[in-house]
């Protein structure tokens, strides 16, 4: 299975054919989006028609042009259930940042129920199989460094996100979810992670207080995958301003993370940053799983 993320800075911005072209030869299961600033009546009917092999999870949030998030999927896949409403979290539901899909990986489909899920994950774990049935997939776009849409200040709405996002991941994984995330965090966690360290540590994306946050994922053991498999390969960025030829000097950070949980790592084939990849300011990010 491969499954891709990208923070595409507007959807209707990347739909041109290139898109569509390299949707087909790069052939994803999943793809992430994040900042896609479009509600569904704004997606061009060409985008409709070049997606048809695959349906679609969104969350666009309350406000026109801002944030969004979307998650396609090859309708080959069993989705088991997907959530993009969060209203009892408002962290997570106003800005349309956050999208849940959970898929099974059995032939065919099964009961969708809880008690179900319920039943065959406690059948996984008195079985002590270590092959998956189903995971849970939550991607995410992260408060950024900005004023909110509303002007308020967004520091201490993004640390507020961050531990509203530790907490549900930890609710889910003590149901036995396996769980693999995808986002633009919009924190660099380590000095190798950023250009020119020493001058930026004063500055947002990698303040220690939001650099902190990315310890408590560690600590809860939530894996960065990139990392596990270079831990030491700098210059490794995903995200380049517009301005100064940033990109052509690679000179930025990296702000797009996978993070699973622990027992995921085993079925990890590759992970790539796909810097080739133009038309934003964020390149795309590829996950490729043995299931």
């Amino acid at each position: 299975m491969k499954i891709a993320s990208r923070n595409v800075n507007w959807i209707r911005a990347v739909l041109a054919k290139w898109f569509y072209d390299r949707v087909k030869k790069n052939d994803r299961d999943i793809i992430c989006l994040q900042e896609t600033k479009a509600f569904e009546s704004q997606l061009p009917a060409e985008f409709r028609f070049h997606m048809n092999d695959y349906n679609r999870v969104r969350h666009a949030g309350t406000k026109p042009w801002y944030a969004g998030t979307a998650t396609l999927y090859k309708k080959s896949l069993n989705l088991i259930s997907s959530k993009s409403h969060f209203a009892d979290l408002e962290h997570f539901h106003e800005d349309g940042r956050v999208v849940e899909t959970k898929f099974s990986f059995s032939s065919h489909c099964e009961e969708h129920s809880d008690a179900a899920i319920l039943e065959k994950e406690n059948n996984k774990i008195a079985s002590h199989s270590s092959q998956w049935q189903w995971f849970t997939l939550l991607n995410i776009y992260f408060p950024n460094w900005n004023n909110r849409s509303d002007w308020t200040e967004m520091l201490s709405y993004k640390l507020k996100f961050y531990e509203h996002f530790i907490h549900y991941i930890n609710t889910l994984r003590s149901n036995w979810e396996d769980i693999i995330t995808t986002w633009d965090f919009n924190i660099c966690h380590r000095p190798i992670d950023i250009a020119r360290p020493k001058e930026n540590e004063n500055s947002i994306w990698f303040l220690p207080i939001e650099r902190a946050e990315m310890d408590k994922l560690l600590e809860n053991w939530y894996t960065d995958v990139f990392r596990h498999f270079n831990p030491d390969l700098s210059d490794q960025y995903t995200r380049w301003s517009y301005r100064a030829w940033a990109r052509p000097r690679n000179v930025w950070r990296r702000l797009d993370y996978f993070r699973v949980s622990q027992n995921i790592i085993p079925m990890i084939k590759n992970i790539i940053h796909q810097t080739s990849v133009e038309w934003s300011d964020h390149c795309p990010i590829s996950l490729e799983l043995s299931l």
